[in-house]
């Protein structure tokens, strides 16, 4: 186990099995790179879900507090993480660099925190991977999501 993974056992974090796409899409694409690695990885857009069920519905602030969205960015984060080791054959060590992050937030029309909702997934990229976690972002406000969803992240990585 490289330091990603030993990263991620010392937080606590249990990585699940990738969640199944809900609608018609693939999990990830690689792009580029060689057969010895490199290239980017696409992730899909993922909910705030365990074991196939959205944990974290509906609107923020007015029914998801904003401290829950942090959980609810961090817990969607966590299974974008699981489809990326799942992209790296089980070695999240083969990440150069998570490039990009994108958080949309189911948002009451008053809300306006955003950023402060995408933290949950800058800041656990951040405690795993360290620099190489460090990232740009967009974290973007809309009406509704899939299944209702508080919070979306989809992820942009570079691999060695």
């Amino acid at each position: 186990m490289g330091p990603f993974d030993n990263a991620v056992d010392r937080l606590g974090i249990v990585l699940p099995p990738p969640p199944k796409p809900v609608a018609s899409y693939v999990p990830f694409i690689k792009v580029g790179g060689t057969p010895k690695g490199g290239g980017m990885v696409y992730i899909s857009g993922q909910l705030p879900s365990k074991d196939g069920q959205v944990i974290f519905a509906g609107k923020v602030p007015t029914v998801v507090s904003l401290e829950d969205a942090k959980e609810a960015a961090k817990l969607a984060t966590i299974n974008a993480l699981s489809i990326l080791r799942e992209a790296c054959d089980g070695d999240l060590d083969q990440v150069k660099r998570i490039v990009r992050v994108g958080v949309f937030v189911q948002s009451a029309d008053d809300f306006y925190a955003q950023p402060q909702v995408a933290n949950g997934a800058s800041d656990l990229l951040v405690a795993i991977f360290g620099d190489t976690g460090k990232h740009a972002r967009a974290a973007v406000g809309t009406n509704v999501l899939p299944l209702n969803a508080a919070v979306e992240v989809e992820l942009i990585v570079e691999l060695k």
